[in-house]
């Protein structure tokens, strides 16, 4: 294949429309799909435990304006009353989402996205940095992100959106 050819894909691609720039990222390194694989299993026993609705894991597009904010965050929960936002992929505004955060994506994970997903009214978000062993939970308030909690890896995590969510941050690294 000439180096001018275009890779079209069928029905998926990672790239994601962030503010109507198409963005494509690398595959992420071992550490976060490690982190990612691990904090999946616990949120999904905890939701299928409680019939809450599904845990939706990357690459799963979020899509809130079709050509302007496509995101692909690396986890997604989308509680049973909105289900029917899940169709060909997620078409609205899910409850939470969590970005694992690496060292190239600090700012679009810590800044830009964090504000897409406050002004589409992302109830929770999630930043995980596996590199710092931190998460920070973010829950919107009055239309605005306030920091819920900072969890060091010896923390026990909990949730304002989970209620009875509690497992030590440790065991996902």
């Amino acid at each position: 294949m000439k180096s001018t050819e275009t890779i079209v894909w069928q029905d998926w691609d990672l790239s994601q429309i962030i503010n109507g720039e198409e963005i494509m990222s690398p595959s992420p390194k071992t550490p976060h799909q490690k982190a990612s694989r691990k904090l999946q299993r616990i949120l999904e026993d905890y939701v299928d435990d409680h019939n809450m609705g599904e845990i939706w894991n990357a690459p799963m597009d979020v899509i809130f304006e079709e050509n302007y904010n496509r995101l692909q965050p690396d986890l997604i929960f989308v509680p049973k009353e909105k289900e029917d936002i899940v169709q060909d992929w997620i078409r609205g505004v899910p409850d939470m989402v969590v970005e694992i955060v690496s060292k190239s994506t600090i700012k679009m994970d810590t800044v830009v996205k964090k504000e897409i997903y406050e002004r589409y009214g992302v109830q929770e978000y999630w930043l995980l940095k596996p590199e710092k062993r931190i998460l920070e939970i973010y829950k919107l308030v009055s239309g605005r992100y306030e920091l819920h909690a900072s969890y060091g890896e010896n923390d026990v995590v909990s949730s304002p959106l989970f209620s009875d969510l509690a497992f030590k941050l440790n065991i996902i690294f």
